[in-house]
Order: C-alpha cells, then structure tokens, then sequence
C-alpha cells in the first residue's frame, strides 16, 4: 500500500482535493506547483515557474497549466481543471480521476469509459524542465490525445490579462513549438517524445480565479493565453513524454531523460522519506556553483538566519555532510564580506541581523557534534574565532556586548529578531535590548568557542571568553528570570521588562551551554508545555498574554498582526523537545515520539510530503502560509535524529 495515495472519492471531493497542494522543485529555485486535481488555486502555482534573473528578483509563471483531452468515437473528455469566477468549476477533468500517489512522483490513474490512462511528472533535477509522462493503460478502440498549453509569461507577484501586446508567433521545433508572449521573457518550449500535429487557434480565456488569493485579501482573477493545441494519436500501451522548458531538448531521448529522473527519485513511503524528500527541495545551486538553502516555497528566497538554523538538519541529520560544507563555503563568503563591510557578493538575505553570527556559531557546533571536535576545528576553527573576535571588537552595527557579559541589540525601531512581522510601516513586536535568544546563543558561543581555543588554540582568547561568559551567566539570570520562573522575552535599558510569555526562553534550556540552572531550565519548561505547547509546535504567545491572535487569516494587515502573536510554529517545538530529552533523557522518549505523531498527520495535509510555515494557535490547527518551510522540515529532521540516539544510549549524547 502506497504511503501517499489518495483514493477516488478524496480527489472527486474538490473541498477535500483544492486543500492539498504539492511541489516538485529543481536546484535553480525554479519549481512546479498546483493542487492535487491540478487546478492552480494560487497566483504562485504553475507547471512551470522560473526564475528569470535579467528580469528581475521573482520567479515567472511560463506555463500555468497542460490540459490534455481524450478523444474516443468523435467524442472529447477533457482532463483539466480550471475555477473561473463565480464559484464555476471547468471542465471537471477531476470526475476522470481513478486514484492519485505520490509514493515516487506524483501519479494520476484517469479512467474514462474504456480508457484508462496514467500521468507522472517529474522536474529535472539540474535544468528548468518539466516532464510529463502519458501511458495508455487500457482502449478498446482507436485513441486520439490533445494537449491545450495555458500560459501566463508574469511574475508570481502578478496577474496576466487579456491585451494587444501579447505575441502570438510561434516556430516550429522538433515535435513542437517555441513560443514567447513578451519580450525580454526566454522562449518556452513545448515538446513531445512522439510526432504530433499543432493547430494555431489562439484564445484567452478569461476570469480565472485563484480562491487562496482571495481569502488573503489580495485581487484573485486573470485571464491566461492559449496559442492552440497538440494532437496525436495513441496506443494502448504507449508512453508519450511532454516537456516544457527554457530551452530545446533532443525529443528522441525524452522517454530515456524522463526514466533517468524517475529512477533518481528517493521514495516517500515514509514519514522520514518524507522529510528527507522535502529537505532536498530546499537546495540551490547558483550558476557559479554556490550553494544555498532557501528559507520556503513558494515565495522565499536564501535567509541568513533561516539558512543557518535549517542547515543542521537538512544535511546533518540525513548523513550529507557535504552538502553542509558546500553551504558553508558560500555562507562563509558573504558572513566575512560582512563583517569586513565588503558589498556582497552573494545572494543571502538579512545577513545584517544581529543574530546571524551567533546562529552560525550554533550551527557549526552541530557540526562539530556531527564529525567531531577535530575536523571542525581544522575546517571551521579561524571562522568561529574570527565571528567572536568580531562582536568582541564592537563591529556590529547592530549588537553590542556590554560591560554585564550580555550582548545588547537596538533596534530603533526596525526588526531584527525573527519575529520581524510589519504593519503598516511598524514593527509589530519591537523587541530591542537585551533579547532573550540572543543573549541565549552569545552565551552558547562563548562556551563553545572558549573550549576549542583551550584545545590548542588561543589561550589568552579562551581564558577572556571564559570570564565574559561568567559574567554573562550571572547576570542572564538577574536580568531574565523573573519571580514567576520563566524568563523576559526583552528588556531595555530603561528597565522596562516585556512580561510576554513567548517561546524565545526556550533557546537556552535547549543549547549544550546554558546559563541556567537545572531547575530554572524545568520550571522554564514548564511554562513553555503549559501555555505555549500545541501538537504543531510552540505558540509564539501565550492565550494568557495580551494581544493573542491564534488564526493566521484574512487580509494582509490582519495576518501580519497575527503572524507572531500566537501562531504555532514547529521549528520552536524542535528546540522544545530537545530540551525535555535534554532534561529528561529517556522518561520523556514516549512523549516526544507523540509530539512527533501531530507533525506526520501534516504528510497528508496542505502540502503533502511537508511542512507549511506556521498553524494556528488554537485546534484544529490549520497549516498556514508558505507551503513548505525549511526551518520547520529541518527541526522535525533534527529531533528525529535526537530521538533516535536517545533511544539507543543511555547516556546523554554529545
């Protein structure tokens, strides 16, 4: 039995279909992206969305849809769906499905009458094609398929509408067309394996409406470009390969490419297989072979803070320490750009936040756990030297480290924690001061720092970090420990002391070193299981705290006043568990395992095979926002990893 199957009377049900969506990407950062009946619900789905960087920064719908229609006896039964305006569904080709799995790649069984045919796709992995792959199972009498293009040339940010502009010339390529609507746009080319016949009959068609649009507040309609149509016949037990790309492909090796990426394809019969699966998506690689994480699909690009506290198990966890390498090349390039104020030469987001570089100490410290003090030190040591070195000195802009051991950020008035949600031109939470993760993550590194340069380093540096660290410790206690045993979210240099129980004070109850006690890490907590703990992650408020806001819906303004005012986000439940397992060791195995359960339910849900950025913060949980996130497939990767070693030893691991 498939693990991601869906039977007929799910995909026939369009409340049940519409909600699942599923990706399939490529290392460029181009990607394919539609609900499970293939109708686009999004402004951001397409069977073909590239990035076009002459163009700009986005990433372009070329080819929004293929609609194929089955011909048998001069009757036609087309495949596709579309929603126009008006709540009007056409032409239902989602009555037709039989079954749908997505077990390799996606797979659709379609049975009309006597026909019976199947459809897989794939994305080549190093190029901006997509490939699909038609077999006829079953036909009692002759078969003939056509193919209908719709196409859109906009950004995902965009809508497309009928106009005079649009180019409607088209040339003749090997059993196919090229095609291009705008200037300044690549030519799209549509191909076949198998000789066909083009008939040129342009049409727009009109009123398209994309439903999650329109519950997000923004406009919701376009109109997409149909040049005409493919047409060819088909025997029972033939394959035909589409594909569709920015360049020309050889179509007498398209059945040979689309088997090639079949068999390169990992399974997801698991929940891990899963994740792994969904962690490969995050990868990029730049033309001149730099290598990224992107921070989520569908609209995120390369993050640093993101990167850093994804990268750890997105390749550690999964035994790719290479890939970690790579990333870190490219990270390190822009990090030491940074902080010797040289313009960047690569494309990382936010590397200016203050956080940043404590994050990178962290995320090497998963490294050294990973393959050992040694090799981390020979591949990392100058770097992490180089990082505290640099805070030290005062160089930030943003952060400072005061005469208390504390490292004090100011925000004036900006977002520079992660909880950077605006409105209005405001910062929704100004947290600014002495910030509770970052004086969490200031500590860890000084730590962890202090006993690399004990071990054949630099002493005089370690014993410095050593006595910073003291000071930090003592005074992390004062400063965010309050007498209800939780801790400060922020506190100013005026005093004032944000009372908000928010899930930053989990930070150092997870880290190897902490400034906290045993029992200040339990009552800590215990604060986060009772008011903060959902079985999609952790809140990021109390509903005991003023201006909770559990529902991340409606317009734009309302969600960016929700988006960190009670969400649950799972990336924080990753750091929760690893602290109970920390705390708790093995009594607490049985707990996280079902802690665990509530994110496999998601494999189903939303995007299928992933994790969505947030839920809401009150049942039934609702995934939310971007599709598939990096931070939140990461954790749930790293804490499986934790569980698994906590399971087999005794001991506390490394």
């Amino acid at each position: 039995m498939s693990y991601l199957r869906f039977e007929k009377t799910l995909m026939t049900n369009l409340q049940d279909s519409l909600s699942r969506e599923l990706l399939r990407t490529n290392r460029s950062g181009a990607y394919s992206c539609s609900t499970l009946v293939d109708c686009n619900t999004r402004k951001y789905h397409g069977l073909l969305v590239v990035p076009i960087p002459e163009l700009d920064n986005d990433n372009h719908v070329l080819l929004s849809s293929l609609d194929p229609t089955v011909i048998q006896h001069g009757a036609a039964f087309n495949l596709g769906l579309h929603k126009y305006q008006g709540e009007i569904f056409s032409p239902n080709g989602h009555k037709y499905i039989h079954e749908f799995d997505c077990d390799i790649v996606p797979t659709t069984i379609y049975r009309v009458g006597g026909v019976v045919l199947k459809k897989e796709v794939v994305f080549q992995h190093y190029e901006d094609r997509i490939l699909i792959r038609y077999t006829l199972l079953e036909a009692h009498s002759k078969t003939t398929l056509q193919f209908r293009p719709f196409m859109a040339f906009r950004s995902v940010k965009q809508f497309t509408h009928e106009n005079g502009a649009v180019n409607r010339d088209y040339q003749l390529v090997d059993h196919g067309i090229s095609t291009c609507m705008y200037s300044g746009y690549p030519s799209l080319y549509m191909q076949f394996s198998k000789e066909n016949e083009f008939h040129f009959d342009p049409n727009w068609y009109r009123g398209l409406e994309y439903p999650k649009e329109k519950q997000r507040g923004y406009l919701s309609d376009e109109d997409l470009y149909v040049p005409g149509y493919f047409e060819m016949a088909i025997k029972k037990g033939e394959s035909i390969v589409f594909s569709a790309s920015t360049s020309e492909c050889k179509t007498r090796s398209l059945k040979r490419l689309f088997q090639k990426e079949l068999n390169d394809r990992n399974p997801r019969d698991n929940f891990f297989h899963c994740l792994i699966n969904a962690a490969h998506q995050f990868r990029n690689r730049a033309k001149n072979d730099e290598r990224y994480i992107l921070a989520g699909y569908p609209w995120f690009k390369c993050r640093a803070r993101d990167q850093f506290v994804s990268l750890p198990g997105l390749t550690l966890s999964t035994n790719e320490q290479d890939y970690f390498e790579l990333v870190m090349e490219t990270a390190e390039i822009g990090l030491r750009e940074f902080m010797i104020g040289k313009p960047l030469t690569v494309d990382i987001d936010e590397i200016d936040q203050p956080d940043v570089p404590l994050w990178c100490i962290w995320t090497l410290q998963q490294y050294a756990k990973s393959v050992g003090v040694e090799k981390c030190k020979k591949r990392y040591g100058k770097l992490l030297s180089d990082i505290v070195r640099y805070i030290l000195a005062g160089k930030h802009p943003l952060l400072k480290v005061m005469e208390n051991g504390l490292v004090y950020a100011d925000a004036n008035g900006k977002a520079i924690t992660w909880m950077n949600s605006h409105s209005q031109g405001k910062t929704i939470i100004p947290r600014s001061g002495y910030i509770v993760e970052f004086n969490a993550l200031w500590y860890n590194a000084l730590k962890f720092v202090a006993s690399f340069e004990h071990d054949g380093g630099d002493n005089n540096l370690a014993t410095n970090l050593d006595t910073i660290a003291d000071k930090c410790k003592e005074n992390f206690v004062s400063t965010f420990y309050n007498e209800f045993g939780y801790l400060f979210d922020y506190v100013t240099d005026t005093n004032f002391q944000d009372w908000s129980v928010r899930p930053n004070m989990i930070f150092p109850v997870a880290f190897d070193y902490s400034p906290l006690n045993i029992e200040q890490k339990k009552t800590v907590l215990d604060y986060c299981t009772r008011e903060l703990l959902t079985p999609k992650g952790l809140r990021t408020l109390s509903p005991k705290s003023t201006g909770y806001t559990p529902r991340y819906i409606g317009t734009q303004e309302e969600r960016d006043l929700a988006y960190h005012q009670g969400t649950a986000w799972p990336w924080l439940g990753g750091f929760y568990m690893e602290a109970c397992l920390k705390l708790y060791k093995q009594t607490r195995l049985s707990f996280v395992e079902r802690q665990l359960v509530g994110f496999e339910d998601e494999m189903f849900h939303h995007c299928i095979g992933t994790l969505p950025e947030l839920f809401d913060g009150n049942p039934p949980f609702h995934g939310r926002g971007a599709i598939s996130f990096a931070m939140n497939v990461a954790e749930v990767l790293r804490t499986l990893e934790l569980l698994e070693t906590y399971q087999y030893n005794k001991e506390e691991p490394r």
